[in-house]
């Protein structure tokens, strides 16, 4: 329920006698636990905020929605860099390979199918728009393993540098 408590939408949930809001604002996802927490070295993500736009948000519904767009994009991306840093170093050389790991990310954008949808589909729960959203990720999921199926366990398939 926290994952859907969203600041400005709702007051915080309360989960074994803590407060909670949507993670999106401190770690969306947390990538850490993925990487440290099992023995494989490719991640998967599949994003649903666009992390670019090409066009200019003018309304003020827009610019909030951009603006959530970009805090939930922050932490991220900053991981992702962490984790591209990391990669370099450990091919360098200039890492301990006992105490990190080189991680190969991979990525189902979602972000650019989604768009169209808008902010206000966010608060959608009818069965008709899930049912709708549930094939267009099994589309792209279906498109991401036809493309990418053979380079899981060799190579990531997201440059990282170029995507953040």
């Amino acid at each position: 329920m926290a994952s859907a408590c969203l600041p400005l939408l709702f007051k915080a949930v309360e989960i074994d006698g803590e407060h909670h809001w949507d993670g999106g604002y401190s770690g969306n996802p947390a990538l850490h636990p993925l990487i440290y927490q099992t023995g494989t070295s490719d991640v998967l993500l599949v994003q649903i905020n666009p992390i670019e736009h090409l066009e200019l948000p003018h309304s003020g519904p827009e610019i909030m929605e951009r603006m959530n767009e970009v805090t939930f994009n922050a932490s991220l991306l900053a991981e992702l860099r962490a984790i591209e840093f990391v990669r370099r170093l450990l091919a360098e050389g200039k890492l301990d390979a006992r105490r990190y790991k080189s991680v190969r990310m991979h990525r189902i954008d979602g972000g650019a199918v989604l768009t169209p949808f808008g902010a206000d589909s966010k608060m959608r729960a009818d069965l008709a728009f899930v049912r709708k959203l549930f094939a267009l990720g099994r589309t792209a999921g279906q498109e991401w393993l036809h493309a990418h199926r053979k380079d899981v366990g060799v190579r990531p398939t997201i440059k990282i540098a170029e995507n953040t």
